[in-house]
């Protein structure tokens, strides 16, 4: 069906006009809790993921003006090489804020505001909510009505988009710059699902593409760069090509500038793909109600579907992963987890931690079995898991009210102590005084009159 204009007309004009007074509450938490959550999980990277070394060590090489931080190392490089870092960063630990859903906006979005904010200066915490405010509420619309089929990887196709428009917003750029640099950062848009299937390092780095692309697109649009006319809607738009012109145009628009999705921005309590959660925390209740050590295991049977599939093949190497980021992937190792613990914590994905032998040993005593009810269409499925014990038993649960999902959601304590272990783990040390301040600067981040006091406290 024709329409007189591209739904990108429609969006630019909502990130344009979004003003703080009229964001409903919920709304506000919501993007004070994914700044907290975001620039926690990238001081944790700082230090627990050698991976993101390539990207610090070429952005340093690289060098040039010194506009915005790399978190968690001090350094100050050009905004667009500091987004690039701070957004692999902030997906590679897997602990990133995601939508209920499933699919990651923060990751791309707040490494490229924070950079922006930093370069410009004057940013207030009132801009900053707004302008995460508007990202959040785009990347769920579209996440939600766009006809997905496991084959794009959404976060690397929407973050893009959703980052750029939001960055438009804090630049303050008209509504035809913001359809301009949209269209600009979409040319970064991309990425398949078998990123998350077979990449190893990669799998946790692209949201530092998306972010830098944001950065670099707002900048361009801002100097006049012109964008794509037709973007989202036009015979070889983006929704046309990446998801085959399977879209639903009016709930994208329902609400929109009323309605803001990001109250549904969910927060993990534990640093793995989001639909694992489901499995670990029947197996962490069913441990607990049966009084249950790892000794009296005979077996695990977690029922799987489509893309929970993915993280049990190969099935051998996903029992016994080599790296931080193929274990966060593998449910046999982080159900095992779970059993052996009772909790999870960043520091149980250490070199040293993967070696663990009873770990290890629980996690060849996981089974996968099909099941066409854990299938993921639309939302993320409720696990189903069943233990074997030594003496006979046979126990199931289904992994319903999972802390960090829409039925248990966190509060800002949880936050604050996930924040605190995080912050503690990065790469140059922070003083808990000091985390606990920052905590408290973000908690009431609509009284700051540059969002840059926030970085400069983490340094």
């Amino acid at each position: 069906m024709a329409h007189s204009h591209d739904l990108c007309e429609d969006l630019a004009r909502f990130a344009t006009g979004t003003r703080y007074d009229a964001l409903p509450d919920t709304a506000i938490e919501a993007a004070r809790k994914s700044v907290l959550d975001t620039l926690g999980v990238i001081l944790a990277a700082s230090g627990m993921e050698p991976a993101v070394r390539p990207f610090v060590d070429l952005a340093l090489e690289a060098g040039g003006k010194p506009e915005s931080t790399l978190l968690g190392f001090g350094a100050r490089v050009p905004a667009g090489a500091a987004a690039m870092v701070n957004g692999a960063m902030a997906h590679c630990l897997d602990f990133d804020d995601r939508t209920a859903w499933g699919a990651h906006s923060g990751s791309s979005m707040i490494p490229a505001l924070v950079a922006l904010a930093e370069r410009e200066g004057g940013i207030s915490g009132q801009r900053l909510i707004e302008a995460v405010a508007v990202g959040q509420d785009l990347f769920i619309r579209l996440r939600c009505n766009v006809g997905w089929e496991h084959d794009w990887n959404l976060s690397s196709v929407l973050g893009p988009l959703s980052a750029a428009a939001a960055a438009s917003h804090l630049l303050g750029l008209p509504g035809e710059q913001t359809a301009n640099a949209m269209a600009i950062a979409s040319l970064q848009s991309g990425g398949t699902m078998q990123l998350i299937y077979g990449a190893m390092h990669l799998r946790g780095m692209y949201a530092g593409g998306a972010a830098s692309a944001a950065v670099q697109a707002v900048l361009l649009a801002r100097k006049g760069l012109s964008g794509i006319d037709g973007l989202l809607e036009g015979r070889a738009g983006f929704l046309n090509v990446y998801f085959r012109g399977k879209y639903e145009r009016e709930k994208i628009l329902a609400g929109l500038g009323v309605d803001y999705s990001g109250a549904a921005m969910l927060y993990k309590p534990w640093p793995m793909v989001g639909i694992a959660h489901t499995y670990i925390h029947a197996t962490i209740e069913l441990m607990k109600e049966h009084g249950l050590g790892a000794a009296d295991i005979e077996q695990i049977r977690v029922f799987i579907g489509d893309f929970q599939r993915q993280m049990c093949a190969p099935l051998d190497r996903r029992r016994a992963p080599q790296t931080a980021l193929d274990a966060k992937f593998s449910l046999p190792f982080c159900v095992a987890l779970a059993a052996v613990h009772g909790q999870i914590r960043i520091r149980d994905f250490s070199p040293q931690a993967l070696a663990n032998p009873e770990v290890l040993a629980m996690a060849a005593r996981v089974v996968p079995v099909e099941d066409s009810a854990a299938e993921w269409k639309t939302k993320s499925p409720e696990a189903r898991v069943e233990m074997i014990t030594r003496d006979g038993r046979k126990l199931e649960r289904l992994g319903t009210g999972v802390p960090g999902s829409s039925e248990a959601p966190m509060a800002w304590s949880d936050l604050r102590r996930k924040f605190s272990d995080c912050a503690g783990a990065g790469a140059n040390s922070i003083a808990p005084a000091r985390i606990e301040a920052v905590a408290d600067l973000i908690e009431r981040l609509e009284t700051i009159g540059d969002v840059a006091e926030v970085v400069r406290a983490l340094d």
